[in-house]
């Protein structure tokens, strides 16, 4: 079984790990590693560790040193997002940027002392997003203690999640070639309750404004 075979061979899960055997563990660390914290997203991230967990018994690996030792690398490609963000992300923004514009800081700034923690959890299950969610929290100087903790708990949940999701239900043609679907669908569910409290805020200003105005 292929997953997602529409990828190129060489990100294809399936074709990445065959043949590896115990050593598709260090290859599926660093991938998972390379796509949390060196900016690159296009990799097989949910596909990958799904199929690693359908086919681990067949590459002889233990599913707990599996979830342990993506969840590490996880954790560690997180951390140096942040690191990359808070060091050198500040120096792309500029107060006169159509887009980069340093005003937008702040609005990162408070949404992350908001909802920053659930938020960094959430990104792990959404393709691209992940890659620049830690990215984003570095550079809107979110509490660096707080974003480690989240990250973590984001990383053990990710990591065990979907890993196991793979195991039990890898077999099931539908959910094998659905799972980035899947996760994003699971991750919109979770956000709903923002959602509606976002367009109620937004609605209570347009009235207001709308009100100011007659006025």
């Amino acid at each position: 079984m292929h997953v997602l075979s529409a990828m190129p061979a060489f990100l294809d899960p399936t074709t990445l790990l065959q043949g590896l055997g115990p050593a598709a563990l260090g290859v599926v660390a660093l991938i998972v590693f390379i796509e949390s914290g060196l900016l690159f997203p296009f990799l097989p991230g949910d596909s990958l560790l799904f199929t690693t967990g359908l086919l681990h018994q067949q590459l002889q690996l233990e599913l707990p040193v599996l979830i342990a030792v993506v969840s590490a690398a996880a954790i560690a490609g997180d951390q140096i997002g942040y690191m990359l963000g808070r060091r050198f992300g500040r120096l792309w923004f500029k107060d006169d940027a159509r887009v980069l514009k340093t005003a937008h800081l702040d609005t990162a700034e408070e949404f992350f002392k908001r909802r920053g923690g659930p938020a960094i959890v959430l990104a792990r299950f959404v393709p691209i997003v992940r890659t620049f969610a830690p990215l984003s929290a570095g550079i809107a100087r979110y509490n660096y203690k707080s974003f480690t903790l989240w990250n973590v708990a984001g990383a053990v949940i990710w990591a065990t999640s979907v890993t196991l999701l793979g195991s039990w239900l890898g077999h099931y043609e539908f959910v094998a070639k659905n799972i980035d679907a899947i996760a994003v669908i699971m991750v919109l569910i979770s956000v709903l309750p923002w959602g509606v409290e976002f367009l109620k805020k937004r609605k209570a200003k347009v009235g207001a404004a709308s009100g100011r105005a007659e006025e």
